[in-house]
């Protein structure tokens, strides 16, 4: 890919912003007509690929058609793929067309193109090219057309649609009334935030971005420092990565790295953060840990500092040792498995000049207390929550909704890195910036998948600046599931054998 190609797919919009792009072009020069001849034509030759991988010879092909430029871009679709001697129909749901999407109506007739009510276009069809509505819906179908989209919905044809799955919101994801499932998106230009939302997953089946040229000039000319967006890409994540080693190069270069985690109830916790930290590369562990579990740790991680501290009866923490040399750490990370009976440690830790990961127990005890003691850190933080804990630290905040709005808010709140895990996490900066990771897999739903991410992420900011180190961490975790996935088994994939895939990960994408 070219540099270019490697900016624009990272670039993230509204649809007010993808407007403003757009009327940039056409303002500069170029017709309106000749950019949807040119996406439609990339359009088709992406979905004839599709149709051959798929095995499917000549299919006889649906289009749906709406009334403005989604409509359009459809009709030229279905236009071109007549030339090429495929079998085409159109249904047009609605009755007035914009203008220019009405001469390509036209024009199609002319050219011998039935059109056909949904039911005769339904049972004639092999599969449906969805045009119904492009970027910028906002009220919800109802009526009628909402009993179309289920007969399509129902149909079981493939769908694919051009932009975004008719009826989902262009920038939260949601569902406005009902959308129609495509197992296809043809993304067009630059990627929507609907197809990094949890909530649009469902209804976009395999994504793809279609770059139909847009001038990095005019993307940097609309968006807002302040409120972009950014996919995690490969060559994102692994920009950083790996750390330079001179020769000269020694243990203490590499970063400190100091663990908070582990009770008796939950022992694995310990010994899993401890296993992504390793990944990381970090020159120099410690674990502290309850008194009892350090003979469980040290034939784990020979090569951790294994730090036993007071315990409660529960087994818990119940303090950190008064000998702690906070200066020897470049980063320190608190919470899995370390239970609410260890309260009396986040305090301390709070108060340091380290920049501090907090996951799990740690979030919740950082609830008890009140987010607000973090605006008088002098140090970064990160919050790692999931949905749960992050509604208990954030009561006002919806985070199943519009994800990435929310990590925005959360972030500006309390000053810190917010990372909402999903199946699109979403990452927040105190800049303004959100940051989407692309893809993952639901084989990491398995308890400790959550904690060998703390430990990874803690090595990385031990070594790196907050802001990279998170997207890589995010980025490479979630690569280890997939791969994983692949390897072993669709069950999912337990936490201690994601572990053994962090390596391979990088070392595929450095190769």
């Amino acid at each position: 890919m070219t540099d270019r190609q490697n900016q624009i797919s990272e670039v993230v919009v509204t649809a007010a912003e993808m407007r403003a792009i757009e009327n940039r072009l056409f303002a500069a020069g170029m017709p309106v007509a000749a950019l949807m001849e040119k996406v439609a034509g990339l359009v088709t030759r992406r979905m004839r690929a599709e149709w051959e991988r798929l095995g499917l010879t000549l299919p006889k092909v649906g289009v749906i058609v709406g009334p403005g430029h989604n409509g359009g871009d459809a009709l030229v679709i279905a236009r071109e793929l007549y030339l090429q001697g495929y079998d085409v129909a159109v249904t047009q749901p609605l009755g007035k067309l914009k203008e220019l999407t009405q001469s390509h109506a036209e024009y199609g007739k002319s050219l011998g193109i039935p059109w056909l009510s949904l039911e005769e276009l339904l049972q004639s069809c092999d599969l449906l090219i969805d045009g119904l509505f492009g970027f910028g819906l906002e009220r919800p179908i109802s009526g009628d057309l909402a009993e179309q989209v289920a007969q399509i919905n129902q149909s079981k044809k493939r769908v694919f649609s051009i932009d975004l799955p008719s009826g989902i919101h262009t920038d939260t994801g949601e569902v406005l009334g009902c959308a129609i499932r495509a197992d296809y998106t043809f993304c067009l230009g630059l990627w929507k935030r609907a197809c990094l939302q949890d909530g649009a997953l469902e209804f976009l089946g395999k994504v793809e971005l279609v770059d139909f040229g847009i001038p990095l000039g005019d993307i940097e000319a609309v968006l807002a420092e302040s409120s972009r967006c950014y996919r995690i890409t490969g060559q994102r994540a692994i920009a950083a990565l790996p750390l330079p080693r001179p020769l000269l190069f020694h243990k203490y270069k590499a970063g400190h790295l100091l663990l908070v985690c582990g009770s008796q109830e939950y022992a694995g916790s310990a010994i899993l953060t401890g296993l992504g930290a390793r990944a990381s590369g970090v020159g120099m562990l410690s674990i502290a840990v309850p008194q009892s579990l350090k003979p469980l740790l040290v034939p784990q991680l020979p090569e951790a500092l294994i730090i036993p501290c007071p315990e409660t009866d529960t087994g818990a923490i119940a303090e950190l040792p008064d000998t702690l040399n906070w200066d020897k750490y470049q980063a320190i990370a608190c919470g899995p498995g370390i239970t609410r009976s260890a309260a009396s440690i986040l305090p301390p830790l709070l108060q340091t000049s380290q920049p501090l990961i907090l996951d799990a127990d740690g979030l919740n005890l950082l609830s008890d207390l009140g987010i607000s003691l973090l605006k008088g850190r002098s140090a970064p933080t990160l919050l790692t929550p999931h949905a749960g804990e992050f509604k208990r630290l954030f009561p006002e905040i919806n985070p199943t909704g519009d994800r990435i709005q929310a990590v925005r808010e959360a972030s500006q709140q309390t000053g810190a890195i917010v990372l909402l895990k999903g199946a699109r996490t979403a990452i927040g900066s105190p800049t303004g910036t959100v940051y989407l990771n692309p893809e993952s897999t639901p084989a990491l739903a398995r308890g400790g998948s959550g904690d060998v991410l703390t430990g990874l992420l803690g090595g990385l900011v031990a070594q790196l600046p907050p802001e990279i180190a998170i997207q890589s961490a995010t980025w490479w975790h979630a690569q280890a599931g997939i791969l994983a996935a692949q390897e072993r088994t669709a069950l999912g994939v337990d936490a201690f054998h994601l572990t053994q895939y962090l390596a391979p990960v990088v070392q595929r994408f450095l190769m």
